[in-house]
Parts: structure tokens; sequence; C-alpha cells
């Protein structure tokens, strides 16, 4: 069994509902609303512009924001555009894995083909926000 099979796949049908109401050519934001309101239409607790800190020695060397956080267990980052997912996005999402406690992430990518990509990431020094 994956790590938090049943949620992930409330996620990515969420995704494909929205991406087949919207389509394609929105802005991120446009995409991330529309997210928000789906899962929370299903009753998971979501939260948006999640802020993640970054440390260095335990000191506070940068923030960054992680889209969307489903029920305090998954990371959503969501791009928008022409192609697809590049190493570029992925990278992102391990680097917010990395600076939290939380363990999987989804990349959904809205582009001419909806893709997204599910990543896992362990570390036992991980700090919870």
């Amino acid at each position: 069994m994956l790590l938090h099979e049943d949620l992930t796949e409330s996620i990515i049908g969420c995704f494909y509902k929205v991406y087949n109401n919207l389509g394609f050519g929105f802005l991120e934001k446009v995409y991330e609303n529309a997210m928000l309101i789906e899962l929370r239409s299903t009753g998971l607790y979501c939260e948006k512009q999640v802020p993640i800190k970054v440390f260095y020695n335990n000191k506070s060397v940068g923030n960054y924001f992680a889209d969307i956080l489903v029920e305090n267990k998954i990371i959503i980052e969501l791009k928008a555009g022409e192609g697809g997912i590049i190493l570029e996005h992925e990278l992102q999402l391990n680097n917010y894995l990395k600076a939290t406690g939380y363990e999987l992430g989804l990349l959904l990518f809205f582009g001419q083909k909806p893709s997204f990509k599910r990543k896992i990431f362990t570390n036992n020094n991980k700090k919870i926000r």
C-alpha cells in the first residue's frame, strides 16, 4: 500500500475534475482557488499558501509558501503553462518536503495535457512546522 494512497487518489480526482472544467490557459492562482473549492467539497481540510521556513544550523535562512496543504499530510504544488513538468518543478517540491516534516507531495501541472508527479521524501532530521 502506498503512503496516503486513498487521500492521494482523492486529490488526483479533484485535479482532473478541475482540469476538465477549466481546461488549459489560466494562471496558477485560478487553479489554486478552484482546487481549494473542489478539495473542500469532498470534505478534505485544506490550507493555502502555507509558510515553510528553511533552516541552516538551526537558523532561519528563508521562507517558501506551499500552494496547498491537504489534511496536514500532503503538500500540493501547482504549476500551469505550456510544455510539462520539468526538473525545476520537481526540485521545488522536493525542497518543500526536505524543509518540513511532510513526506508526501503532489506536483499538479495544468498544461495542454494535465499531468502529475507524486514525490516522497523521508528524513529523520526534518522539522514539523
